[in-house]
């Protein structure tokens, strides 16, 4: 972390995406601060550039201009220190709860033993104990996202970015995914 408390640095972003009379600006000098152990919301209407910014800050994207830093150092490509929860969940439909959780902790170096002993953590953190051995196309949209939030923290990442996790879910399992990744936050301060 840098010594200002800054955890994240956005400085003077542009992302123009397209050419000529197809260009499309998503960003226009975007400039934000994001500090360490704390919990930062982007609000804004739809097309606006949230989660064009999200993407940047996952390393999906490059900017066309401008930097974006994390502890000081440019971000690059996608990184295990960077989560992300996808808002059309991006759960592997062929693997269970459980497998869907391992498969970054595997990809990153954990043997299947211990990949397995964390995935079981953190599935047990978003409340989907019975659930390990189900696939995505038995679970409601509510359980997909919450497989998505335990397989984004299971490898202990510095930040977590979600886009929109809970936008396609129905008003009351939004209320309660809300209150849950609250309580997550609380426990890990990520």
């Amino acid at each position: 972390m840098s010594e200002s408390g800054v955890k994240i640095a956005i400085k003077n972003v542009t992302k123009v995406f397209g050419e000529n009379s197809d260009k499309v600006v998503a960003l226009d000098g975007f400039t934000l601060n994001i500090w360490s152990n704390k919990f930062t919301t982007i609000v804004g209407p739809s097309g606006c550039g949230k989660s064009t910014l999200l993407y940047l800050l996952g390393g999906f994207e490059k900017p066309s201009s401008g930097e974006i830093l994390m502890d000081g150092k440019p971000v690059g490509t996608p990184s295990p220190d960077r989560g992300f929860v996808f808002q059309d969940y991006a759960l592997f439909p062929w693997k269970t709860v459980l497998g869907n959780v391992m498969f970054g902790l595997m990809h990153n170096g954990h043997d299947k033993k211990e990949a397995k002993k964390i995935a079981r953590e953190y599935i047990n953190l978003v409340n989907l104990n019975g659930f390990e051995h189900a696939y995505p196309h038995t679970l409601s949209g509510g359980m997909k996202q919450r497989v998505g939030i335990a397989r984004a923290l299971a490898y202990k990442p510095e930040v977590l970015l979600m886009d929109e996790p809970f936008g396609s879910l129905d008003a009351q399992n939004r209320k309660y995914m809300q209150r849950e990744l609250t309580k997550i936050w609380e426990k890990l301060k990520r």
